[in-house]
């Protein structure tokens, strides 16, 4: 298995610290608003990188950390008169129901940065006692970018040309413009934590050294995060823990690629952004995970209705070649060529894309199978499509259920109300008023297909 390292900028083998154990962490949410697709992006790669870690037989250990104070939660828990902790908990509820809507399952870990304070204290005062970090005049302590030789060797960015140009504003007692906040000192009435350089709280980017060293240890094998985050977020990860523990911090960095609308990366920040949520009332939540997951996790994202549209009709092919047919029971069906080209794909940094194309070719198969009237070959075949599928997490209802699922105006009871209206009208020979149904149900995205066993419909 190869797997593209930001840190070097080329694919290596990947070779865990233990045999087949991996320990990864991977920034997650500030919850001061609802998740958007930018969030997604990155929540559905790790979440397939986990889910393909796990079938190649590796013992993954996932930590995705919550951010739970900062600037933007205080400002907006200010904004709506409410206590900070109410409003993290809020969307923290909101990005659980979000994220299983999206098939994406639960890290094994989920710090919280308010419940590591300690840990947070204890590797700051490291870092003073080291001549790392030193407390301002200001009350904050910041870390002192020039002691670490080594600053920029993940973002390829050189201190000189981060420091050209830059000034210290009168108002801070930084000693280079450079350094960054370990412990902001509180301002007066904000929610604060007692210090030996008294009352605070943490600065952003200590919280994930803090963490992901307390739960993973001082080095581990992956750290993840989205595409925005390399600098200066995990730059200054990187500086504050190697200089509090003294080893090396983390043999692989992965980058989700960005969401883009209009050419620009979806943020809040930009104010281009749709929340998964917002998503997810026009979309299938497979469909959303599907358009995600169909481009490789480095890649850029282009959102767009219709490169929505278009992932809604090709996840139906796959859908459309599993109907009326039960796969083969688990473990019936020993591994296909199919698998080994699945693998293939997966191995070479994870490329989805190449996984999709072979889940496609499986579907075909499956169709010529039924063609040909070979329904043993199809059922074996459809066995293989939904477990090569759920290593994606795709494919894992029924077909009936994905194309039955309330995305329209109408819902699945009052469908199931108006085909019992055609069949009353069918019985009593009033044609036109079965027709007129069924016509009133394509115009809105509802097809029928009458067989023996009765009418069946779909959403189109």
């Amino acid at each position: 298995m190869r797997i593209y390292n930001t840190l070097t900028r080329q694919k290596e083998e990947f070779k865990p610290m233990e045999p087949r154990r991996v320990r990864m962490y991977v920034c997650g949410m500030t919850v001061y608003d609802y998740c958007h697709l930018g969030h997604a992006r990155v929540l559905v790669a790790f979440d397939v990188i986990t889910r393909y870690l796990r079938h190649r037989g590796y013992d993954v250990h996932y930590v995705r950390n919550i951010t739970d104070i900062d600037d933007k939660i205080l400002a907006r828990a200010e904004e709506n008169g409410e206590v900070y902790s109410d409003l993290t908990g809020r969307m923290i509820r909101a990005m659980h129901e979000d994220e299983a809507r999206l098939g994406v399952l639960s890290p094994d870990e989920e710090p919280r940065a308010t419940a590591y304070i300690d840990d947070i204290i204890a590797m700051i005062h490291r870092l003073i006692a080291s001549g790392h970090a030193y407390e301002a005049a200001n009350g904050d302590v910041y870390f002192a970018v020039e002691s670490f030789p080594d600053y920029g060797k993940l973002s390829k960015k050189k201190l000189d040309d981060l420091l050209a140009g830059a000034r210290v504003d009168v108002q801070e007692a930084k000693r280079s413009p450079a350094d960054f906040a370990l412990w902001k000192a509180a301002k007066p009435g904000e929610v604060s934590w007692d210090s030996p350089w008294g009352e605070g709280r943490p600065g952003w980017h200590i919280e994930c050294s803090a963490m992901s060293t307390k739960c993973l240890g001082d080095t581990f094998d992956i750290h993840g995060g989205g595409p925005d985050l390399m600098f200066p977020h995990h730059e200054n990860e990187i500086a504050q823990s190697e200089c509090a523990t003294g080893h090396k911090f983390v043999h692989t960095w992965m980058h989700a690629g960005a969401i883009r609308v209009n050419k620009e990366k979806m943020s809040k920040s930009l104010g281009n952004f749709f929340t998964i949520r917002e998503i997810l009332e026009k979309y299938p939540a497979e469909v959303v995970r599907y358009f995600l997951v169909s481009s490789h996790y480095r890649s850029q994202v282009d959102y767009s209705e219709d490169n929505l549209e278009e992932a809604g009709r090709t996840l139906s092919r796959l859908y459309h070649a599993l109907r009326g047919i039960t796969p083969a029971k688990e473990g019936a069906v020993p591994e296909t060529e199919f698998d080994r080209q699945f693998a293939e794909a997966m191995d070479d940094d994870f490329n989805t894309a190449g996984a999709i194309a072979v889940l496609h070719q499986v579907a075909n198969e499956i169709n010529q199978f039924r063609r040909d009237g070979d329904t043993e070959q199809a059922h074996r075949s459809a066995a293989v499509l939904v477990r090569l599928g759920g290593i994606l997490g795709l494919l894992q209802q029924s077909p009936d259920a994905f194309f039955q699922a309330d995305t329209g105006e109408l819902s699945a009871a009052d469908i199931e109300a108006m085909i019992q209206a055609r069949a009353d009208a069918r019985k009593a020979k009033n044609f036109a008023e079965a027709d007129r149904i069924r016509d009133e149900l394509l115009e809105k995205g509802i097809i029928l297909d009458d067989s023996r066993e009765g009418t069946s419909w779909r959403r189109a």
